[in-house]
Order: structure tokens, then sequence, then C-alpha cells
């Protein structure tokens, strides 16, 4: 579980993410409800085939290929010309918010006395010996990078990650996914802990809708990171981080959720565990990120203050 350390350091002199930072807008009204709009009315029943959710990037279908030898009879109209293709009348009607904007949601939870996950605020100020673990949530499929700097240093990719997924990064919409896995065999391995060293240390969630370019992901990472490869883990070409760097300043829009406190639900640790899609009355994200245009990728940063 590399993946699970290379997190616990990043978190041990942590400052994830300003809850204000700079590319994103506040107070918008719509954000919350766009968001929710392409969660299903109600929880699938369906759950992965594996114990496992597959996060590789999925296979293409080919179209299946039906009288191709048959042809199409040219139609005429009374005077013999060919009719024009009708164009579709799509006024009045709405395509779905998630082929819009890209939304990403995000619920940080903190673990208590008793060792549940209970919802926090990321401004609140962490301390040695703190625990917390972050639940994202994307309103469309695509794929998920994590970047770590350290004191304004080179980046670090630190997901995908190969002993992590197979490798992958895919996530299915509304199909939350959890940093760490409350799955992990050890108890130490289930939280990101906070130690007595401060630092500038900054995560950058990029969240596309078609692998980054130059960036191995699934069996090619794997690969690459075989036999312990002094290439992992990787890290990004300058062009990628310019862009990725460029990309940050695109506002968002964002809502955020006071309410604190309160337990995860069996809803939304079953969907977590089984792979299922959350249902509009599960619990929303504490945080939702919305692009303020249609993109095909979105990027933002999660900071917490740490003190020692």
């Amino acid at each position: 579980m590399r993946f699970v350390f290379a997190f616990f350091a990043v978190l041990c002199s942590s400052a994830l993410l300003a809850s204000a930072a700079p590319n994103v807008l506040q107070d918008q009204d719509d954000v919350r409800g766009a968001f929710l709009t392409s969660r299903p009315k109600e929880k699938s029943t369906k759950a992965s085939a594996s114990p496992t959710v597959s996060r590789r990037k999925p296979k293409v279908v080919a179209p299946e290929n039906k009288n191709t030898n048959v042809k199409t009879p040219d139609i005429k109209t009374a005077d013999n010309r060919t009719p024009k293709t009708p164009t579709p009348d799509t006024k009045g009607t709405k395509s779905p918010v998630n082929t819009q904007r890209m939304g990403l949601g995000l619920t940080l939870f903190m673990r208590d006395a008793n060792g549940s996950a209970v919802r926090t605020d990321p401004t609140r100020v962490f301390h040695k010996g703190d625990r917390v673990r972050v639940l994202l949530e994307t309103n469309t499929d695509g794929y998920l990078y994590i970047f770590n700097t350290t004191n304004g240093g080179n980046p670090v990719m630190i997901y995908p990650d190969a002993s992590l997924d197979e490798g992958g990064n895919y996530l299915q919409a509304h199909v939350p996914f959890e940093i760490p896995s409350s799955m992990s065999t050890e108890e130490r391995l289930r939280w990101l802990a906070f130690d007595e060293n401060a630092g500038d240390e900054k995560l950058f969630f990029v969240f596309t809708k078609e692998p980054l370019s130059g960036l191995p992901i699934d069996d090619e990472l794997i690969a690459l990171c075989r036999d312990s490869n002094p290439s992992c883990p990787v890290k990004p070409t300058a062009d990628i981080w310019a862009q990725v760097q460029k990309e940050m300043q695109l506002p968002l829009q964002a809502d955020r959720s006071k309410q604190t406190g309160q337990t995860e639900t069996p809803a939304e640790k079953e969907a977590t565990t089984r792979g299922l899609g959350l249902a509009k009355d599960d619990p929303e994200p504490s945080m939702i990120l919305m692009a303020s245009s249609k993109t095909s990728r979105l990027v933002t940063i999660l900071g917490l203050v740490h003190k020692e």
C-alpha cells in the first residue's frame, strides 16, 4: 500500500488546500442543485461484480456490424429531389447537467474517539494525532489525478498508483471514492495522520474526461513501477504541469455546507465499499466545485491548516 504511505507523508506536514482557493467563485446558489441533478432518484442495487471496484480505463466496444451489404434505397420527392434530413427540434430541451459542466464533490471525515468517521470542517486547525479521510464524488465519468508539491518543489503524481486499484484512476459518476480506503486491512492505513511537523504541502486534484497524455495508467504504470523503478513515483513533465497550473486559474463555482459532526451513514459506507451510485436522498458532499462553463477538465486544490 505504497499509495497510502505517500498520502500519509503528505498530510503529516500538511496544509492541503486553502479553503478560499484563488480559482473558486463563492456563493453560487445553483451549484449544489446542478451537481445533484445527475444523481439517480434511487440507489442502484447492482454492485460491482468483483470485491473491489475496477478503476481501469473502460474498454471500447466496437459497434455491431449489421447488414453492411444492404443499401438504403434513395427516397425522392414528387419533383425528383432528395429531401433534406429534418433537424431535430431541441427548443426547450435541457441537456444533462453532467455533460455540460464537470463537478467534484469533497467531504472531509475525521476519526473521533470511538474510531468512527465524522464530517468535519476543512477550515478547522488540525494538530498532531488527528486523522482524516477524504470522500470524493464526481457528476460524470472521468479520470482522477492527484499531485503533491512540498514547499513549492517539483510535483509528484501520488494517484494513480501502481500498487492501488491496479494502477487505474477511472471514476464513475456519483460512485464515491475515498482516500485512503476504509477497507484497508490495518487501522493505521485507513486514515491520514498528522504528526508534529508543519510545512507547505499541497494536493492538486485534476479531474478530466480523458486520460492525460504523457502520464501512465493501468498496465503501463504497473510495468513502469515494477522492481522499484527509479521513475516511480511519476513526475509530470514541465508541459503537463504548466497546463495544470494554467487550468487551475480557471474560475470554479463552489458551494460549501456548514453542517458538521454527522457520522458517516450506512448508505455512504455501502456505496463506497460496493461501488454503488449515490441516490438523490443520500447525504450530499460537504463542498461542491463545478466548472463555470463546459470544459473537459476541472483542477482544484484542497487544503487543511496543520499546526503543532
